[in-house]
């Protein structure tokens, strides 16, 4: 999946499995006001169109996760429905590596078009999708309940 991207040594993208989803659940509940729930990761490993990817990083004697993406494609169309990185490797550049490495696969599996939402005041996040290219095209308001989200595309 990676031969073409380059991962620096020590790092690992890997299909998420249930055996993250420990880890996964702290890393979301520590990251948004509104964390996605265990069901909601459950679902997604029941659901045919889901692709689920963790960034481990080595630590000490084991792995860690650093970072994870779970997005759809659906006839040519991908969507982001979440990507976060643990705050304790916040601005290391794990997400911009999942991140390419997520486009990559969307492009093998044939996608030509990427959505995501974002909340109107995540700046880091809607920095690091616009040096993807990514380009807001809409708000939904209240989207998030206490805020607006801007819808963002992207041409792959």
């Amino acid at each position: 999946m990676t031969d073409e991207i380059n991962i620096p040594p020590g790092h690992f993208i890997l299909p998420m499995t249930p055996d993250d989803l420990e880890e996964v659940l702290r890393i979301e509940g520590l990251s948004f006001k509104n964390p996605w729930t265990k069901g909601q990761f459950e679902s997604e490993f029941r659901n045919p169109l889901s692709f689920r990817y963790t960034l481990k990083v080595t630590q000490g004697q084991g792995q860690v996760i650093a970072a994870y993406i779970v997005f759809w494609i659906v006839h040519g169309e991908a969507h982001i429905l979440d990507i976060c990185t643990n705050p304790e490797f916040r601005s290391m550049g794990f997400a911009s590596e999942l991140m390419a490495v997520a486009l990559e696969v969307m492009k093998r599996n044939q996608a030509y078009e990427v959505f995501l939402e974002v909340r109107r005041s995540n700046d880091v996040a809607r920095r690091l999708y616009s040096r993807f290219g990514f380009k807001a095209i809409f708000e939904r308001k209240n989207y998030y309940g206490d805020e607006d989200a801007i819808v963002m595309s992207l041409d792959i």
